[in-house]
């Protein structure tokens, strides 16, 4: 079953090289990072607050990439991304060494061997998913050709994750001149955009991973490659927005909308995700602010539709997200799954609010200081 991740427990690390001192440059690559993190931080995609996401743009060295991911690793429980785009070369053991800024041809010190990152994924890493996306190949032809070599998914697979991987076979086939994009990741966003017509609800990696092979094939492309592991092409990168409803639903509540795809509850982690999905039950539905306001038969004002959907904070009661949800159409039995998150949700913060330091340990709470008057004696002090 595919899954959106919560992106309040999940984080992503998008890595990029496009400037050398020593091999050929990747101008697209800047673009790739800045179309990617805008994309995984807005409503196209997974809606990751932009603090969840790290953009590490020509590395100075290869410590500032370990590092950023370890960091990333550490923080997500959900899903972890991690990205890179730019030169891939081989080393004297066929292991596959990113390209830095300052790296060197036949000067594997000078790059970033995958292992690395991968040992990061496998050791440090608190994630139960991991999403990597390589777009990058060996170059083993001259400086500045990319050649595919031997298949880059078995170069750097990692346990219980989703290995997506661009190999392409030379620097024009992954950057054409002349295209904002590397044609790997120019087919990626534009698939996670605009969505697969005819294709599932939701864009689990799998399905994602199809459409950019054929997509690819059809431009005259080299084709990725990809690796499962562990169930990992059920991750979703977004929902399919060509099988979103153009219109509003005119249908009453409850009526003939037990089939949409609904935000899954259960996968709901954190408070950030349970907005993020109570805001994705009304795209689903199809249904504008004021259509949902009216469908409620009067309970909740579009007006109030709004303030629930742009809250930082948990209702203190449930009534408000209740009427919500039911004037969206979700059936009865999600709202009271949608209800036992919601009180779950409360009780993880109650538990983790800090008591008074007094009340820790049995007293009673202590009085507050007297600082106007300490103030007061200061200033008379000073104007003596």
């Amino acid at each position: 079953m595919s899954v959106l991740p919560d992106p309040g427990a999940s984080r992503a690390v998008l890595v990029g090289t496009g400037r050398y001192e020593h091999l050929e440059q990747l101008p697209a690559v800047s673009n790739n990072l800045q179309a990617l993190a805008d994309l995984l931080r807005g409503p196209l995609s997974v809606q990751l607050p932009a603090r969840h996401v790290t953009v590490v743009e020509d590395p100075v060295a290869a410590h500032a990439v370990v590092g950023a991911v370890r960091a990333a690793a550490a923080e997500a429980t959900d899903t972890l991304v991690v990205y890179f785009a730019g030169h891939g070369l081989v080393d004297a053991q066929d292991q596959l060494t990113l390209a830095l800024p300052h790296t060197e041809f036949g000067r594997v010190e000078t790059g970033l061997p995958y292992d690395w990152l991968r040992q990061v994924l496998l050791l440090d890493s608190r994630a139960e998913r991991h999403v990597v996306i390589l777009d990058c190949c060996y170059s083993g032809l001259a400086l500045g050709r990319m050649s595919a070599g031997a298949p880059l998914a078995d170069q750097a697979a990692v346990e219980g994750s989703f290995l997506l991987a661009a190999a392409a076979e030379t620097r024009t086939a992954l950057a054409p001149v002349g295209q904002t994009y590397t044609a790997f990741t120019g087919a990626l966003l534009d698939t996670l955009r605009r969505g697969i017509p005819g294709g599932p609800v939701l864009l689990d990696l799998a399905a994602v991973y199809r459409h950019v092979r054929l997509t690819l094939e059809a431009r005259g492309h080299p084709v990725p490659q990809a690796r499962d592991r562990n169930s990992g092409a059920q991750v979703a990168l977004g929902r399919n927005h060509a099988a979103l409803p153009a219109v509003s639903v005119p249908a009453a509540p409850g009526g003939g909308a037990g089939e949409r795809s609904w935000p899954d509850p259960r996968a709901i982690r954190t408070v950030t995700g349970f907005f993020t999905a109570l805001a994705d039950v009304r795209v689903v539905s199809g249904l504008t602010q004021r259509a949902v306001s009216e469908r409620s038969g009067g309970r909740i004002s579009a007006g109030t539709v709004s303030s629930l959907l742009n809250r930082g904070t948990l209702p203190a009661t449930w009534s408000t997200t209740a009427a919500y949800l039911s004037a969206c159409g979700v059936p009865d039995d999600q709202i009271t799954q949608w209800q036992a998150v919601w009180q779950q949700l409360r009780a993880q913060i109650a538990s983790a609010r800090p008591a008074s330091p007094a009340a820790s340990e049995g007293g009673a709470p202590e009085k507050r200081r007297a600082w106007p008057g300490r103030l007061s004696v200061f200033r008379r002090e000073r104007g003596h």
